[in-house]
């Protein structure tokens, strides 16, 4: 019997570990055909420190901060970071701060950040959207935009955030997956221009890590071509019908990190449209912040519920707006909006939208 605990318990460590590995990124496209690659299980192999040069920017289909003269084969001599990343990634929203704070401090001792931007959803692949979210973060380093994933498949990258630090001979000294490891990092880069002989003996960065340190709720999404290959359909009994406008009631249980529909929704390929007003999402969920990838057909107003009622204001995410007893979050855009930050524990969230207001994910930190 002692011997069935102590299985059980190593398999809950197990799980959970597992959980919180994949919560500091976020797994993509393993090719330009992704689809297929993930169904015929194929394996792919990035390059590696001290192997061969890094491969070269290619078949990018915009520029920010940059225009189309940039390349490797041209900064060779600099020491370079190729971050791959996608403008409504959490887990590369939280990297950003680190990444503009480095620019800052090293670019004028030979350092160039280039931010590969691979896009997950379609709306991320409008220039403008690319543009607005450069402007929103404060990132002044070049950023392409890689819409084919040409350069994505040049590196067998599969991950978003994912940094390549390339020495100034071209070789790949150094990479890390995901968030964290922030002190590493800078000390590469620093060790990298110390052989360029550049005098870099200076503190390292003291920008926040906000890496989620607690087992929380996965990223879970939307659209049936995202969610249902994860085994992640709808906690409603029905579930999604692909292409479907279905009107959902909430069952009598809530089961934990599920996403839930109330009302009437159209099940579409990457997100899920509410087709009437009032519709709702509830959420069981355990975490201290929670983000929703949405967007609407015209200006519209979210309204925020915590716990069966609107949330209150030390509870509020960054993109809640509280008046006269009222929570909400004005949407338009396709963006990430934060709706709750608070202390890590478990809540039941409810968001109430309009016709026309479409999501894609949440994600949680």
């Amino acid at each position: 019997m002692k011997q069935k605990i102590a299985l059980l318990v190593i398999v809950l460590i197990i799980i959970g570990g597992s959980i919180y590995v994949l919560e500091k990124q976020k797994q993509g496209p393993e090719s330009a055909d992704n689809k297929e690659s993930e169904q015929n299980n194929i394996v792919f192999s990035p390059p590696r420190a001290g192997e061969n040069g890094a491969p070269e920017l290619v078949g990018l289909t915009g520029y920010i901060n940059t225009d189309e003269s940039i390349s490797l084969e041209k900064l060779r001599g600099k020491v370079v970071i190729v971050d791959f990343w996608t403008y409504t990634c959490i887990n590369c929203i939280r990297t950003l701060p680190h990444l503009v704070e480095w620019d800052r401090k090293y670019r004028d001792k030979g350092l160039v950040i280039i931010g590969v931007h691979a896009p997950e959803f379609d709306f991320e692949k409008k220039f403008e959207n690319v543009q607005a979210a450069v402007k929103k973060y404060g990132i002044e380093y070049p950023v392409v935009l890689d819409n084919n994933y040409k350069t994505w498949r040049a590196y067998n990258n599969r991950h978003w955030p994912h940094k390549y630090v390339i020495d100034a001979t071209g070789v790949i000294r150094y990479d890390h997956i995901g968030e964290g490891k922030y002190e590493e990092t800078e000390k590469k880069i620093q060790e990298l221009l110390a052989e360029r002989g550049e005098e870099v003996d200076m503190p390292l960065s003291t920008v926040e890590d906000r890496t989620p340190k607690k087992v929380q709720t996965p990223e879970l999404y939307a659209g049936y071509e995202f969610n249902l290959p994860r085994g992640q359909n709808i906690g409603n009994d029905i579930g999604l019908q692909k292409g479907e406008t279905v009107s959902y009631t909430l069952p009598e249980r809530i089961l934990q990190n599920k996403i839930y529909l109330e009302g009437s929704w159209t099940s579409n390929p990457g997100n899920l449209e509410a087709a009437a007003d009032d519709a709702a999402i509830v959420i069981d969920f355990v975490a201290g912040a929670v983000n929703i990838v949405a967007t609407s057909l015209v200006p519209s107003e979210m309204k925020v519920f915590l716990q069966n009622q609107y949330i209150a204001e030390e509870f509020a995410g960054d993109d809640v707006q509280i008046s006269s007893g009222r929570s909400i979050v004005p949407v338009s855009s396709p963006l990430l909006y934060n709706v709750m930050r608070g202390e890590h524990g478990r809540y039941k969230l409810k968001l109430v939208v309009k016709k026309g207001f479409s999501f894609n994910a949440f994600t949680f930190g």
